[in-house]
C-alpha cells in the first residue's frame, strides 16, 4: 500500500501490512518465564539448570529477537524496544547459567538483571496505558527481573521464590495476551479484551493490518 506523493515531491511511503509480532513475542517470553520459574520454586532439580539454559538461549532468546525486529519494522518502538531487552537478558542468563554453578552470589548477573529491569520502565513508560495487556506483561517482566537480581545480589531464597512465583505470573499474563493479539490479528477485531483505546482502538475496529497503523 503506497501513499501518494506530495506535490512536488519524487517520494511516496511503501506501508506493508504485517502479521503483529506481539503473540511470538510474548509466548517465547511465557516459555522462558516458567522453565526458569520451575528451577526457582525446586519443581527441577539444579542438575537441569543446562536444560533451562538451552531454553533461554535457544528458544526465548531467537524468538523475541525475531519479535523485536519486526516490532520496529511495524512502527512500535515500545514494544521493538522491550523485545530486545528481554531476548538480550535471556542470552546472558542462559549463557551465565550453561557455564555451571558459581559459588555463592552471581553479583555481575545480579546487577544486569536489575539495570535491565530498570531499563524496561522506558518502553512501559512509551507504551503507557494504549494497551494495557501488553504493558502489564512487560510490567511483570521487569518485576521478575529485579527480584531475580536482588536473589542473586544476596543468595536470599526468599527473593528466589518471590521471582519464581512472579515467573508464573508473567507466564499466565503472556499467554493471555499473546492469545489475545493472535486472535485479534486473525479476526481483524478485538476478540479479549487488551485494553487498547483511542486511535490504536479505532485503527484494529477499521481492519487496519499491523504495518499500516501506526503501532501494534
Amino acid at each position: 500500500m503506497a501513499t501518494p506523493a506530495s506535490p512536488g515531491r519524487d517520494t511516496a511511503t511503501v506501508l506493508r501490512p504485517l502479521g503483529t509480532p506481539v503473540p511470538l513475542g510474548f509466548l517465547a517470553l511465557a516459555g522462558a518465564a516458567f522453565v526458569t520459574a520451575g528451577l526457582q520454586l525446586g519443581w527441577a532439580a539444579p542438575a537441569e539448570q543446562h536444560a533451562a539454559a538451552l531454553v533461554m538461549v535457544a528458544f526465548a532468546f531467537p524468538l523475541q529477537l525475531l519479535a523485536s525486529v519486526l516490532g520496529f519494522r511495524a512502527r512500535d518502538t515500545a514494544f521493538g524496544t522491550a523485545m530486545a531487552l528481554l531476548a538480550g537478558s535471556w542470552l546472558v542468563q542462559g549463557g551465565l547459567l550453561g557455564a555451571g554453578p558459581v559459588p555463592g552470589s552471581r553479583h555481575v548477573l545480579g546487577l544486569f538483571l536489575l539495570v535491565t529491569a530498570v531499563s524496561l520502565l522506558v518502553p512501559i513508560a512509551a507504551a503507557g496505558t494504549g494497551k494495557i495487556a501488553a504493558t502489564a506483561v512487560i510490567a511483570c517482566a521487569a518485576l521478575r527481573l529485579g527480584t531475580a537480581g536482588l536473589h542473586e545480589l544476596t543468595g536470599a531464597s526468599g527473593w528466589e521464590s518471590t521471582a519464581g512465583v512472579i515467573g508464573l505470573i508473567v507466564t499466565a499474563v503472556a499467554l493471555y495476551a499473546a492469545a489475545a493479539f493472535a486472535l485479534e490479528d486473525a479476526r481483524h477485531r478485538p476478540v479479549l479484551p487488551v485494553g487498547r483505546n483511542g486511535a490504536r482502538s479505532d485503527a484494529v475496529r477499521e481492519g487496519t493490518e499491523p504495518g499500516e497503523r501506526r503501532e501494534l
